[in-house]
């Protein structure tokens, strides 16, 4: 009798202290931004003008903050090996945080053991996607020369910023 008497208000009170805990947990979530497919759409085709504009035929990737893929798209008669090279500039962008130039940069600095780092490219062309200073992935151009390549993906960043 005294354990069913226990059992009685003991259990409405731990109902009670559990909902109370997991409504205080829910509030306290961060919100997280996320590149959707009309962000991407929004950003390839920004991409896709400058690269005409630039009269280049390049691969466009874009990449989550993790490094997974999101978009590629090959222009006809681009070299296959640009399939690689745009996304490895993608993904160093999303890692680091930074362009991939800054890889390129660092080993002409003589920081070769740089290239030993996971996701490290040397390769301009690739951009981190920075939304409320909260990296969302990357966004590289492949199969021009490097410069224009990054210029391509700037264009793909700006349409992001006027979106």
């Amino acid at each position: 009798m005294l354990i069913q008497t226990l059992l009685r208000s003991t259990v409405p009170v731990l109902a009670v202290a559990s909902l109370t805990f997991l409504s205080a947990a829910a509030a306290e979530l961060p919100s997280k931004k996320y590149l959707n497919l009309a962000t991407v759409k929004t950003m390839v085709a920004a991409a896709e003008a400058e690269a005409q504009r630039q009269n280049v035929q390049v691969t466009i990737v874009v990449v989550d903050e993790n490094g997974n893929l999101l978009f590629l798209e090959r222009a006809d008669g681009v070299s296959i090996n640009t399939l690689q090279w745009a996304q490895k500039k993608a993904r160093h962008a999303a890692f680091y945080r930074a362009p991939s130039k800054d890889g390129a940069d660092a080993v002409k600095n003589g920081n070769t053991a740089a290239l030993a780092y996971p996701e490290f490219f040397p390769g301009q062309g690739g951009l981190p996607i920075i939304v409320d200073g909260q990296c969302l992935g990357g966004i590289a151009a492949s199969g021009a020369k490097s410069e224009i390549d990054e210029k391509i993906a700037q264009a793909g960043l700006d349409a992001l910023q006027k979106k």
